[in-house]
């Protein structure tokens, strides 16, 4: 059976096809010379020819130069010669174009006739013009020149061309020719990266090699300086015969192995064996000892070898069927064969598998050098399958691309069709038309003011102009698109009902009975005027007392939509004004961007943390709200990216702050400010019981069970754990009891009562790696369900399909572990998961001794220092601390010999320092008159030092209002008195001795009531704050204290005393 049966009968290949491997340009050629004669002819190794061919016994020079010099020597050899036609020389001329031609092309090796041999050496004498001469290749030839192959090795049967540039082989070869003893070695380099025409070293080449015939010469040919032509390198087409070995390295090139001395021309052994090559000695080559490899005996018709030819045979086509290239050698493969059936020569299929074929060099050497039939069949086909791989590979990204391609173009070419059908029927107008008309019918349904309509229809008209793809295109319909977004004179109705927003404020809040009624009060006066333009609220006060939640209240009273942003760190002016059109990505600022999500022109817009507005190279933010907020200005607001006045006076802007004195006063002068100071304890509790508890309860899957917070709890844990003004930290610890007491519900009842859904059961059985944790109260079913899941699993995944057991089976336990992040369908679902109902069995009590089992120990814990009586230089202060809550803070003074310095610890801030120096300078100018000197005369603390400290040093202290309790403890020490401490103060001093008003009375007041003080001496000008923002339950118990001077100071705190009566003569 031939080849051509299953290539569709293919003619033979009429040409020369060669094939790069490396620097020296090697190549394979494959020639069709004399087809006709050859198919004639039988597998014996002499050849019969009608003409003897010149390329046997000269180089078939293609160079003019060479054909010059030689032409009296032509002329010389006879009549006979001149006439001939030699068909021999067309192939060289051919393979020299098609080296010029495809020197980088690759390409597999072709075959010329693996069957029979080339032109062989020529015979002692020429036989005339069409006589018939015995031509055969030597049966030993035992000494050879060696020629290093690069890349690629020779297979016995294949033309090959090699690039020969060392100047001595390239003489060689030329006497070689001449000689008529065109025979050589040709061994493979071991370095792949290693390029040369000798070989100086044994082991730098593979010993099996093949033993070839020159069949032909080029000599490319260069100008030289001086126009003269010169050669550069030759240009040899080999034609392996047979498998050779090397055996010993006679001589390398100019070094011979008998003294190791550099010469390059040795004398030739004498022996009788090498007389036909003595004339290589002359020549700085390298040459060998060789000995012929025979293939094993072997028989054809053994079953692994035919299976094996077959397998090769089959493959063949496949890869024909790939690569057209292979089916043109393959063709003429079939085409040059002697023998009729391809089963017939196993051992030149295997080599011609490997000649055609682009494998790995040890590979193809591993070929060369098999002598066993089989084994060579074994590795060629091997060879030939990963050829098939990359030729499928190949075709499969080639039919891909090609695939997208055409559905691409394809797609495009309907869809132009498409439109222009329903262009022309009228059905449908482009997509740039279908734009304008939406923008258009946008703009009919809102009230534009009439330079808002100007701009819309100029933008309108200029997108009518554009084509869609330019980027000018993008920017106005980008314009469009929120001019026609804003809601130009579309409102929600507004609800002025008094009940209505009272019920609403109570729902949300409990407690700021004043902040209640200034928001009524705003109400009633929108309800008189018909609107509330021109008011903007400022809520400030500590963190987590609910102003944000206030603004929403408010949204909800008076039926707003609401919108909320945080100006907070805010560094770009752009962020409020917005960006210029002519930027990339630019945007309007976030007023606009809250008129278009919220849909109307009279939102409640809620601007929090505007007191930490920041300020960067990018503008001033704080100046940028001046004409957003300023109701004279806003109703004409212009943002930079729209570029036409927006009326922002109906909106209802409501900010936040937690200090006042930070926020721009321009901007605080446009603002309402309404103080929320916080919470006292009942208030807490009660929020606790009413708002935080049920939410907990609901957030942590306890609704319906009978957990219960004791109020006495609820009272320790706002007194030891939460003394802020707001509740967001108390809400954060009864959170914390609400889940401790869901995780001793579940931890305590176990999976038998709270048992996980079977999916869930069966996602984590087949997860091959499952961290087992059992607690105490795990029941033994739930470890043995997993285990019947997991026996199970082995089942499961036989019976599935053999690719996912082979996946699974070539996983590694590394590599098992989920990753929430792969979209493993295992692991995913679209299912909620139910809440499970807890059993009415299910009773908890957080009590007051139970209650440091859940939030763990108190933060705080005692409210005051000293709680008997003090030594003197001791007096008792209320601070403010800038968590909102107040604190009841001592102040101790000491004295020491010295030289009359004050020292001050404690983390003292400078207001609270000047302070300090302010009340001593008050002691040390009236000494006399407080009896700390005998006489008026007298020098004080001249010779002492005096060191004031506040403890709790970690903690920053500020302000003014701790002058009255230094100036006490100052007397105090210098006089030897103690402080009562059921006594605490609070007043700011001047240096003649005055009592100014301080902040934050109600919660140092709180502070007091909670710590047990039964005196609170206070300015008289916080009077009237503290009898009317201070509730009566706090003030119950305390007697209050107004005063005016430090006279009046002193006289209260040290009421009773020795001291206090010559007080009422001296301080006057």
């Amino acid at each position: 059976m031939s080849i051509m049966s299953w290539l569709g009968g293919r003619n033979g290949l009429q040409g020369v096809v060669l094939r790069h491997t490396s620097r020296r340009s090697a190549y394979t050629i494959t020639s069709a010379i004399g087809l006709a004669n050859r198919r004639a002819l039988n597998t014996s190794r002499t050849v019969a020819f009608a003409r003897t061919p010149q390329s046997l016994y000269s180089p078939r020079w293609v160079n003019p130069k060479n054909a010059q010099e030689n032409k009296p020597e032509e002329e010389a050899e006879g009549e006979e010669e001149k006439g001939e036609v030699r068909e021999d020389d067309k192939p060289s001329e051919s393979a020299r174009s098609s080296q010029d031609s495809s020197s980088g092309s690759e390409a597999p090796s072709i075959p010329a006739n693996p069957a029979e041999s080339p032109p062989p050496a020529p015979p002692p004498s020429r036989p005339s013009s069409g006589s018939i001469a015995k031509q055969s290749v030597p049966d030993v030839y035992p000494q050879v020149l060696a020629l290093p192959i690069a890349r690629r090795p020779l297979f016995p049967g294949f033309y090959k061309a090699v690039v020969i540039r060392n100047p001595h082989v390239v003489a060689a070869i030329k006497e070689m020719m001449k000689r008529g003893q065109p025979y050589l070695g040709a061994f493979l380099l071991k370095d792949e990266n290693a390029d040369s025409d000798v070989i100086t070293d044994i082991n730098a080449v593979h010993p099996v090699g093949v033993l070839a015939q020159i069949t032909s010469v080029f000599a490319p040919h260069s100008s030289g300086k001086e126009g003269e032509e010169k050669e550069e390198g030759l240009t040899a087409v080999l034609y392996p015969h047979r498998r050779i070995k090397i055996t010993d390295l006679v001589k390398a090139a100019g070094v011979t192995t008998a003294d190791g001395s550099q010469h390059h021309s040795v004398e030739p052994p004498s022996t009788e064996a090498n007389v036909q090559t003595n004339f290589l000695f002359e020549h700085a080559v390298s040459i060998v000892h060789v000995e012929n490899l025979v293939t094993q005996p072997y028989n054809k018709d053994d079953q692994y070898i035919r299976a094996f030819m077959s397998e090769i045979v089959s493959v063949f086509k496949d890869i024909a069927q790939l690569n057209p290239l292979f089916r043109d050698q393959i063709t003429n493969f079939s085409i040059n064969q002697v023998a009729s059936n391809v089963f017939d020569e196993p051992d030149k299929l295997a080599d011609f598998a490997a000649a055609v074929s682009s494998g790995e060099v040890r590979e193809l050497q591993d070929v060369l050098e098999s002598l066993v039939v089989e084994d060579r069949l074994r590795k060629s086909l091997l060879v030939l399958k990963k050829e098939l791989i990359n030729a499928q590979l190949q075709s499969k990204l080639s039919r891909d691309v090609d695939s997208k391609i055409a559905k691409r173009q394809r797609e495009y070419y309907l869809m132009e069709q498409l439109k222009g059908i329903k262009k022309e029927l009228g059905m449908e107008s482009d997509g740039k038309d279908k734009l304008i008309e939406k923008f258009k019918e946008r703009a009919a349904s809102l009230k534009m003011p009439d330079i808002v309509k100007k701009v819309f229809e100029e933008e309108i008209s200029k997108l009518a102009s554009l084509e869609p793809a330019a980027s000018e295109a993008s920017v106005t319909r980008n314009y469009l698109e929120w001019i026609t977004q804003i809601p130009w004179g579309t409102h929600t109705p507004e609800n002025f009902s008094l009940p209505h927003a009272q019920g609403i404020l109570d729902a949300d809040h409990y407690g700021l009975t004043d902040v209640k009624s200034r928001i009524l009060e705003f109400l009633a006066v929108g309800k008189l005027r018909g609107s509330v333009q021109g008011k903007i609220i400022c809520l400030v006060g500590p963190p987590g007392v609910g102003k944000t939640s206030i603004g929403k209240s408010i949204a909800g009273a008076l039926g707003r939509r609401f919108f909320r942003f945080s100006v907070g760190g805010l560094t770009d002016v752009a962020e409020i004004k917005g960006h210029r059109r002519t930027y990339v990505g630019a945007l309007p600022g976030k007023i606009i961007q809250a008129l278009k999500r919220v849909g109307t022109e009279n939102p409640l817009v809620l601007i929090d943390e505007v007191d930490k507005i920041g300020r960067g190279i990018n503008g001033d933010p704080a100046s940028a709200l001046l004409e957003m907020l300023d109701p004279e200005q806003n109703n004409s607001f212009l943002d930079h990216y729209m570029d036409v006045p927006v009326d922002l006076s109906r909106v209802l802007f409501v900010c936040t702050a937690n200090n006042l004195e930070t926020i721009p006063a321009p901007l605080l002068d446009r603002m309402e400010v309404l103080e929320v100071s916080g919470y006292v304890s009942e208030e807490k509790a009660v929020i606790a019981e009413r708002y935080l508890a049920p939410q907990a309860r609901e957030a942590s899957g306890l609704g319906a069970a009978n957990v219960v917070l004791d109020r006495e709890a609820v009272d320790i844990l706002i007194k030891y754990y939460c003394r802020e003004s707001g509740v967001r930290n108390l809400k954060k610890h009864i959170e914390k009891i609400y889940r401790k007491a869901a995780l001793k519900v579940v931890q305590d009842l176990g999976e038998d009562i709270f048992p996980e859904p079977q999916a869930a059961v069966n996602a984590a059985a087949a997860d091959p790696i499952m961290t087992e944790s059992t607690t105490d109260g795990e029941k033994s079913t739930t470890s043995s369900e997993a285990e019947t899941t997991n026996s199970e699993s082995p089942s499961s995944s036989t019976s599935s399909s053999p690719e996912s057991t082979s996946s699974t089976s070539l996983t590694s336990p590394a590599d098992t572990t989920p990753n929430p992040s792969e979209d493993d369908p295992k692991f995913t679902t679209t299912q909620q998961r139910k809440p499970l109902p807890i059993p009415g069995t299910v009773h908890i009590r957080i009590s007051p001794e139970t209650l440091k089992d859940y939030v763990g120990p108190p933060v705080y814990q005692k409210d005051r220092m000293y709680v008997r009586p003090p030594p003197p230089g001791v007096s008792t202060g209320l601070g403010y601390l800038g968590n909102g809550s107040g604190a009841v803070m001592p102040i101790e003074a000491m004295s020491m010999p010295g030289k009359g310095g004050l020292q001050l610890t404690g983390k003292l801030g400078e207001v609270i320092r000047e302070s300090a120096q302010i009340a001593l300078s008050w002691v040390k100018g009236h000494a006399f008159d407080l009896g700390i000197t005998t006489s008026a005369g007298d020098t004080f603390l001249n010779e002492c030092d005096v060191h004031v400290h506040m403890p709790e040093g970690s903690i920053g202290k500020e302000g003014p209002s701790a002058g009255t309790a230094i100036l006490s403890a100052f007397v105090s020490l210098f006089t030897k008195t103690p402080v009562n401490p059921d006594i605490a103060m609070t007043g700011e001093i001047s240096l003649v001795g005055q009592v100014l008003p301080v902040g934050g009375l109600k919660e140092k007041i709180l502070a007091a009531h909670r710590a047990g003080m039964k005196t609170i001496i206070a300015p008289a000008a916080n009077r009237a704050d503290i009898e009317e923002n201070v509730p009566e339950s706090v003030k119950e118990g305390i007697r209050f204290v107004y005063v005016e001077s430090v006279k009046e100071v002193l006289e209260e705190v040290f009421r009773g005393e020795p001291v206090a009566e010559r007080w009422t003569e001296t301080l006057s």
